[in-house]
């Protein structure tokens, strides 16, 4: 667990007590902080009984407090802690922060600070990759795997690998990375901002947090992240902002079995702009790609059965992000994907995905949002209406051929029907091992589709 001498004596309220909020409380009080605690359910509140003052914040007098340390996943522009926080002149933070502020006591170390709206977590733990394959301690926390103060400290000279989602920047003040990235930003997370303005704003304060000695590098494909470049090149001398080079590594691609299609190749190349600010070689990288075996639920290929390959991409929660899965298969000289999507639609636009649809043999809709897109791509492709998972995935394993793809990119929240994306993920995968001679899988049917018109 990572401690700091620089919370003791302080006092914090810490509202939600999932993951981050629970380790936030440990790492507060075993550094000698007050915290008075507070979550919605009964049983998250029990266990924490006799440790902290159990109490709400949004009725307890915080006069005094030094912080309030809530979850990213309370959205700040709807909930009443900040009006509260404002009343009492509370800094509404997270872990992260908390984080932020207790480097000083830690070993020697570097950050690394990954945002953007896709890609950021294959990017992350590609980095962590090439971190361990050059024999440096590095740990990789944040939006992906444990929290951060949960984790034991690197010895010196150590590198923390940090996904940060827009909610996790919001609630972070301090965070100097010695290297960040911005990939891309398309409109996401909207409910929480005012407009697309805002959201990019949100993921700038990641370069803002910086000193001016600090690298700086972006995907440079969209205007919302040049513009978040040139903000951050007005303050820094030459060779500190970069834009990431696909060019020089895309003859390397063939040999990264798990980075393929072109999301993947700007991934990997700004894994490599981190590893050589980072002073990794050109030797130890290019070896470490080609054994990278990517993250679940990414682009994941889980089984190939008669010629027909699976692959669970349900972290595709958005259509900006379903493009390049559909890219990574598309110019094979026929339209050869089966395409499963559909949940608690995040946007009813699927522009973002049009260049790739002469790729989809045939589009199989889930879940909430799957009449309207059925609706929508019949007038463009054969679509198979089937509302659950394993109709749809009987359905595509009925139709495909040898070489054909079956995809599960939901262009949608999971929320409808599983618990995240993860679940969701996990129950495709189950599916097809069922279906392609696993266990039995439950009886399903497919609805006749409509074609195009």
């Amino acid at each position: 667990m990572i401690v700091s001498p620089i919370f003791a004596g302080k006092r914090y309220a810490v509202l939600g007590l999932a993951r981050s909020g629970l380790t936030a409380v440990a790492t507060l009080l075993a550094s000698g902080a007050e915290v008075t605690a507070w979550d919605r359910e009964p049983q998250a509140r029990e266990a924490l009984d006799r440790r902290v003052t159990i109490a709400d914040p949004l009725t307890t007098d915080l006069t005094g407090y030094d912080g309030i340390v809530v979850s990213p996943g309370v959205p700040l522009n709807t909930h009443p802690i900040t009006g509260v926080a404002a009343k009492y002149g509370v800094p509404i933070i997270g872990d992260i922060e908390l984080f932020a502020q207790a480097r000083a006591a830690l070993p020697p170390h570097r950050v690394v600070g990954i945002t953007g709206t896709n890609g950021k977590s294959t990017t992350t733990a590609l980095v962590h990759h090439l971190l361990e394959q050059a024999g440096i301690p590095t740990k990789m926390a944040g939006n992906i795997g444990a929290p951060i103060l949960g984790e034991e400290p690197l010895p010196a000279g150590g590198v923390y690998v940090l996904e940060l989602s827009s909610y996790q920047i919001d609630l972070t003040r301090s965070l100097a990375c010695e290297v960040a990235l911005l990939l891309n930003i398309t409109p996401d997370h909207l409910d929480r901002y005012d407009g697309f303005e805002g959201y990019a704003f949100s993921k700038g304060r990641l370069f803002a947090m910086q000193g001016s000695d600090q690298v700086a590098l972006f995907g440079c494909e969209d205007a919302a992240t040049n513009a978040i470049k040139a903000a951050a090149a007005q303050r820094r001398p030459d060779g500190r902002v970069e834009c990431i080079d696909t060019v020089a590594i895309a003859d390397l691609q063939p040999n990264w079995p798990s980075l393929q299609g072109p999301h993947n190749l700007q991934n990997a190349a700004a894994a490599v702009g981190i590893a050589e600010a980072l002073g990794i070689t050109r030797p130890v990288w290019e070896a470490a790609l080609a054994t990278f075996r990517g993250l679940p639920h990414r682009m994941e290929r889980v089984a190939e059965k008669n010629g027909v390959l699976f692959v669970n991409d349900s972290k595709a929660t958005n259509p900006a992000s379903v493009a390049p899965a559909l890219a990574a298969f598309a110019g094979e000289g026929r339209p050869r994907i089966h395409w499963i999507l559909g949940g608690v639609p995040k946007s009813d636009d699927l522009s973002e995905c049009e260049e790739h649809f002469g790729a989809i043999a045939a589009a199989y809709t889930i879940g909430e949002a799957g009449p309207k897109f059925a609706a929508q791509l019949s007038q463009i492709m054969h679509v198979e209406p089937c509302e659950m998972m394993g109709e749809a995935v009987r359905c595509a394993i009925e139709a495909a051929k040898p070489g054909d793809v079956v995809l599960l990119s939901p262009a949608c929240a999971s929320f409808d029907q599983f618990r995240d994306y993860e679940k969701r993920g996990d129950h495709f995968r189950e599916m097809v091992a069922a279906m392609t001679g696993g266990s039995p899988a439950p009886t399903t049917h497919c609805i006749q589709g409509s074609s195009a018109a």
